[in-house]
């Protein structure tokens, strides 16, 4: 691949885009209606964040939200946390996503492993959401009721939430590929009523059973008072104590919504819970609809024609967005299974036969692609797409360019960085600006990002933390079971009072433009130099043989500096002394000699969270000594067999240590 430039544009709107834009018609909206005027993004986001409440106003307004009953005013006091968005107003998610008809067009359109293609209409999507919100309140579900799913990405889960929002129940979904354990230790805390799930999965050609889990969770969740079963891996699947999902679905009922005040609880998301109890994150019907609204129509640009795809599953803050492209009245395309089974191309030909508009994936699967020569459009037609979204880890300026030659040349690639605290991006994409390589567009609307030093000082061209100055709607409500907030003020509010920290490194720039360079409870720090890990990963990822990298630093912990690199190289690759060298020259030229590892691992898999987030801080406890169960959660990983390496290295390191 030839050198990349960070900063370098890959691709700029046509005028016929900028005019047919989402973000161009709301410019216009206001002008006509607000008399404001505005003539780059740049000054919009500055007028979002100085006049929040006109802002969010604005967006009510543009959106057409439809409420019950009149609101008082948008926001009673700008505070954190706290902050009450739209008192008096009575709203229903369900009901925005319904209003849009469509009849027979697709809905939804669904793909897994073991279950071919099918589409299922508007129409059928609302017969199904009726008959099972009929079927909820026959049961004695009621408004504020939790009622929780163990369900992988399928039509099923889409239809029980939709359901469960439009009776004012509160939902929380966990993927099946969660432990046993991780599962009860979200689902416990919040003492649903109500459980979904299924018999069991297909992943990467191997079938689980999950019988003994639905056993498991009826057993050790007292609160559960009816399980609803959906045969899925076998057809013909029953289990004792359950009612089937057609038993559900049998009567026809006309869909019916509860109108609930802006900040009734519409789901629990849950934090990683890598390291401990899993923090049950309670989030608003309002504050999630309207900043859904903001960021699917407005800044993601979604259409009521497109094709909206994101690689997830139920237990990521991702599948809950991708519901959100509903409310816009695209069609949401749902994929159950490995991205790799039967090979990468997989994800490719599903964009290719849905006809996917907007592709949303993971800057660890574009690497991935990058690293297997995969050229998508050499033998797959992709006239539709015009979008690609990546999230959950820094996209590199080469990962960029990939997309680019190997993709489309003409689409907008947006790199967004947010998180499941508040179910949206803080900084991510638009469709009037540039795409600059290695840079995040912009900080999105209504969001006052700024980048912190550690005395509270607001930086500007110099990486810092990532905090937030003024609220915004889709903030948590509250902490699931959290007297006097402690939790939650200790999660956000410890480091600097009244100002939301949320544990990111980043770098924003004059023209508005934001690299984030990683976690910043995970800093790299080398001689009194700190940085983030995105920039030495960029750099040793950046050559052939290394597919993966993880590094750690315990230098800051009161012994001898040491700081190991652990690769992960592709088959047939092996750590030899030249590989070794090769390695700590990228480091020295691209990142700096300071930060060459101390000494560099060879191991098979990097430890992710579910998600597909590396486990830096686990890994630095494990090393250091912590016990595993103070230092990391197996049941909340992807791959919980990759710790043994480093449970034996931190033996022999500590062993060193000691003598």
């Amino acid at each position: 691949m030839k050198a990349v430039t960070d900063g370098q544009i890959l691709w700029e709107p046509s005028q016929q885009q900028l005019d047919e834009s989402n973000m161009s018609r709301y410019m216009t909206w206001l002008k006509k209606h607000k008399g404001l005027s505005f003539n780059t993004q740049q000054e919009l986001w500055k007028w979002s964040v100085e006049e929040l409440e006109n802002f969010w106003e604005s967006i009510w307004e543009f959106s057409n939200i439809r409420s019950a009953a009149p609101y008082d005013t948008v926001l009673v006091k700008r505070e954190m946390p706290g902050a009450k968005w739209f008192p008096g107003a009575r709203i229903n998610f369900a009901d925005h996503v319904f209003r849009h008809g469509k009849g027979n067009k697709p809905a939804l359109i669904f793909q897994s492993e073991h279950v071919g293609y099918s589409e299922i209409s508007w129409s059928e999507l609302q017969e199904k959401t009726a008959a099972v919100a009929a079927s909820l309140k026959n049961l004695g579900v009621k408004p504020g009721d939790r009622v929780v799913a163990f369900m992988p990405n399928i039509p099923e889960t889409i239809i029980a939430f939709l359901a469960c929002a439009s009776i004012g129940a509160i939902w929380s979904s966990c993927s099946p590929d969660f432990g046993t354990g991780s599962v009860i230790d979200r689902f416990k805390q919040i003492e649903p009523v109500v459980l979904f799930t299924i018999d069991g999965y297909q992943y990467n050609g191997k079938p689980y059973d999950k019988s003994s889990v639905i056993t498991q969770l009826q057993d050790e969740i007292p609160s559960l008072k009816h399980t609803i079963l959906v045969p899925y891996l076998n057809s013909e699947a029953t289990h004792e104590d359950t009612l089937t999902w057609s038993e559900l679905i049998k009567e026809s009922e006309e869909l019916a919504f509860e109108f609930v005040p802006f900040d009734h609880p519409l789901w629990v998301l849950y934090s990683s819970g890598t390291t401990g109890l899993p923090k049950p994150i309670v989030q608003g019907q309002g504050g999630i609809l309207l900043t859904h609204l903001k960021t699917m129509t407005v800044e993601g640009n979604y259409m009521p024609e497109d094709r909206v795809f994101w690689f997830t599953t139920t237990g990521w803050m991702m599948w809950n967005s991708l519901v959100g492209g509903l409310l816009a009245g695209s069609t949401i395309v749902l994929y159950d299974g490995s991205p790799a089974y039967p090979d990468l191309y997989v994800l490719w030909d599903l964009a290719e036969k849905a006809e996917i508009s907007n592709f949303g994936t993971s800057a660890a699967y574009i690497n991935l692609c990058m690293k297997n020569g995969i050229v998508p459009k050499e033998n797959r037609a992709l006239p539709k797409l015009k979008a690609i979204g990546a999230t959950a880890s820094p996209l590199t300026a080469e990962g960029f360019h990939w997309v680019y030659e190997n993709v489309k040349g003409d689409l907008v690639l947006s790199s967004t960085s947010g998180g499941t605290d508040v179910c949206t991006s803080f900084v991510g994409g638009s469709p009037i600006l540039p795409v600059k390589a290695g840079k995040i567009q912009c900080r999105s609307l209504g969001c006052k990002v700024e980048s912190f030093d550690d005395s509270g000082n607001s930086l500007m061209n110099e990486v810092g933390e990532l905090v937030l100055t003024e609220p915004m709607p889709s903030m948590p409500l509250y902490f699931w079971n959290d007297p006097d907030n402690e939790r939650y003020l200790e999660s956000y509010f410890e480091m600097y009072p009244n100002v939301w920290r949320h544990g990111d490194w980043i770098k924003i720039e004059e023209d508005g433009s934001c690299v984030i360079y990683g976690r910043s409870d995970s800093t790299l720090n080398r001689h009194g130099v700190r940085m983030g890990t995105s920039e030495l990963y960029r750099a040793v990822e950046a050559l052939d043989e290394v597919v993966e990298s993880l590094v750690i630093d315990l230098s800051s912990h009161g012994r001898k500096s040491f700081m190991p690199l652990f690769v992960v190289l592709k088959p047939g690759q092996s750590l030899d002394d030249s590989l070794k060298r090769q390695i700590e020259t990228a480091v020295k030229d691209h990142v700096s000699p300071r930060f060459i590892p101390d000494e560099i691992y060879q191991i098979e898999e990097v430890p992710k969270t579910l998600n597909g987030k590396k486990l830096e801080v686990p890994i630095r406890k494990i090393l250091l000594g912590f016990p595993l169960e103070k230092a990391a959660n197996p049941g909340a990983m992807a791959n919980p067999e990759s710790l043994a390496f480093f449970q034996e290295l931190a033996k022999e390191l500590n062993d060193k240590e000691d003598s």
